[in-house]
């Protein structure tokens, strides 16, 4: 709105001739960071004592870690707050008109309104297991996905048409495909997977927000070196002019997400729930599809491909099909909280981690 703005204003007098600072990226990006976490910062203390005062706090499930029963009556829904500052962020600091980002705050959006009502039928029914159906998010997740595979078919998508069709891995110069009808596909199902990866991973204090704002800042370097014609020629990516214009929304989102983080750390404030997690998953899903690394995710979100894995093997083959558990716990974090280690410890060890996979996803950038 404010690149806009500037645009219209400082041809028009010498004075506003210092707008044309906002042409740049790297400004605005920092200006959308700065933006979001200050709201996020201000909103935040009245949302929890709304929060408590509604009584909407979490629902404890039974997970087999006892100290999950200690943070009963910790409010949750944060997420909303998260997801608003980083639509804040962006929208006051994007360029509105680039139709690469509207389908990532879309995705963020829809996921959201998804995850917020999980989180209200748990608190109406004061039970954690007792939310939204896994067959009507799926639904819901899916029409999303189809909307959007939609939209990257049509004239309307800032996707180059010799690109359109182009499924690029890690590590290699050419894509592996270049069909719309094994790429469409495969993005569908890539949208509501990792749409609910990141669900799956939030279960410990500050554990799911940090990797997610690394993985959504890796997504952001890629996004500027493909919207920028010299680096993309010099590393061999496709072109797609305006795809830098995410940056900024990537830039929001770490705002948002290390403002979170201020009430989210160990002992948590406030949770984010199925309205941040879900949100993020689908930010996380449409941003790589925009930049066109889908194929990177496998290491980028390598942490919650792990979480989500541990957890699906041990509900669906282990318990459902063999009747018996392949873990002690799972997901992941629970099965290492049961070794004995101190939740802290696992939640910034799995930072760590996070850490190392995104250092090396940016790696893919030169090694290719």
């Amino acid at each position: 709105m404010i690149h806009l703005l500037g645009h219209l204003l400082e041809g028009g007098y010498r004075a506003w001739s210092f707008l044309r600072l906002f042409d740049y990226l790297t400004v605005r990006a920092i200006a959308a960071a700065m933006t979001a976490f200050i709201v996020v910062l201000a909103a935040m203390p009245r949302f929890i004592w709304y929060l408590h005062g509604r009584g909407l706090v979490d629902q404890v499930r039974d997970t087999g870690v006892p100290s999950a029963f200690d943070k009963a009556g910790t409010p949750v829904m944060g997420g909303a707050v998260m997801v608003g500052s980083v639509l804040i962020g962006s929208l006051v600091w994007c360029d509105i008109t680039s139709m690469f980002v509207w389908p990532v705050l879309a995705g963020m959006v829809w996921f959201a309104l998804i995850g917020l009502s999980d989180d209200v039928a748990k608190w109406r029914a004061r039970s954690g297991n007792r939310g939204m159906s896994e067959a009507r998010k799926l639904l819901l997740q899916g029409a999303f996905a189809a909307l959007f595979i939609a939209f990257l078919a049509s004239p309307w998508s800032p996707v180059p048409v010799k690109d359109a069709g182009a499924l690029y891995v890690p590590f290699v110069k050419v894509p592996l495909v270049n069909s719309l009808w094994v790429y469409l596909p495969v993005v569908f199902c890539f949208v509501v997977l990792v749409g609910n990866a990141v669900n799956i991973t939030d279960g410990l204090d500050g554990l799911a927000i940090v990797p997610s704002v690394f993985a959504v800042s890796a997504l952001g370097i890629f996004a500027y070196v493909i919207g920028n014609a010299i680096w993309a020629a010099y590393l061999f990516f496709p072109h797609f002019a305006g795809a830098g214009e995410l940056i900024v929304v990537c830039a929001a989102f770490a705002g948002a997400g290390i403002g979170f983080l201020w009430y989210n750390a160990y002992p948590a404030q406030i949770f984010m729930g199925d309205a941040g997690s879900l949100a993020i998953g689908g930010c996380l899903a449409t941003l790589s599809v925009m930049v066109k690394q889908e194929g990177l995710f496998l290491i980028l979100g390598g942490l919650f491909i792990a979480e989500a894995v541990t957890s699906q093997v041990q509900d669906k083959i282990g318990i459902k099909w063999l009747g018996r558990r392949l873990f002690y716990r799972a997901p992941l974090h629970h099965q290492m909280q049961h070794t004995g280690l101190a939740e802290t410890k696992v939640v910034i060890r799995l930072w760590i981690v996070s850490l190392i996979l995104t250092l090396l996803s940016i790696a893919t950038l030169k090694i290719r």
